[in-house]
């Protein structure tokens, strides 16, 4: 019987050091650790990541990417930029690191459940998606019409940018998404993005008096 070769998935956490709105922002502390520090942690309980590497420009989130059990990747300058799209920091680290599926992993992203990583990348699979994205279920609308009920709102599903799963070969091409996308709806809790310090005072009470503590959290 021939035997099936597992997918070598590689987990990528992109991290520069130019953010504007809010100074050192992947290293400043949440909740008691740097903000990169609660990605890692989650990454590295994955049974599904085979390797991890965080990539960044900058000396300082190296420095604590390493303190906190990570492998970094030098990432150029070039790819460091307020400009600068994921997409070629993604092809970046598959140079390096040659894998079939590609999981990025934002730190502005800091609350997820233990096993959601996991059950991302089984779904990918199960699905035999292309791309797969975490959601949030969304019932606004359109202010100036009649208010229906929630239960009547048909809610979109909208990207809330925590997980990302995705065939490392459409990567190469350069396509992030390909034809058969995939999505897994998170908590609420799991939609919290940090753009902004108002967003760090959130997360800090998510992750302090609503969320199971995970480790050394």
């Amino acid at each position: 019987m021939k035997r099936i070769r597992k997918p070598f998935v590689l987990a990528v956490i992109p991290a520069r050091g130019g953010s504007k709105g809010i100074p050192g922002k992947n290293i400043k502390r949440l909740a008691g650790k740097p903000l990169l520090a609660w990605t890692i942690e989650h990454a590295k309980s994955s049974r599904r990541i085979d390797r991890l590497v965080v990539s960044t420009e900058d000396s300082k989130i190296a420095a604590v990417a390493r303190r906190w059990g990570a492998e970094v990747l030098d990432r150029p300058k070039a790819l460091a930029t307020d400009q600068a799209d994921t997409l070629p920091v993604l092809q970046h680290a598959l140079e390096h690191v040659p894998a079939d599926i590609v999981v990025l992993l934002q730190c502005t992203s800091p609350v997820r459940a233990r096993d959601l990583i996991d059950r991302c990348v089984e779904r990918f699979l199960a699905e035999k998606a292309d791309s797969l994205g975490t959601v949030f279920a969304d019932r606004s609308y359109e202010y100036g019409r009649e208010m229906p009920r929630r239960q009547e709102i048909r809610p979109r599903l909208i990207d809330n940018g925590n997980v990302y799963v995705m065939r490392a070969d459409l990567l190469r091409k350069g396509d992030r998404y390909g034809k058969r996308i995939a999505t897994l709806e998170t908590s609420r809790e799991e939609s919290m993005e940090i753009d902004e310090p108002f967003d760090f005072w959130l997360a800090e009470k998510i992750l302090r008096e609503r969320w199971p503590p995970r480790g050394n959290a």
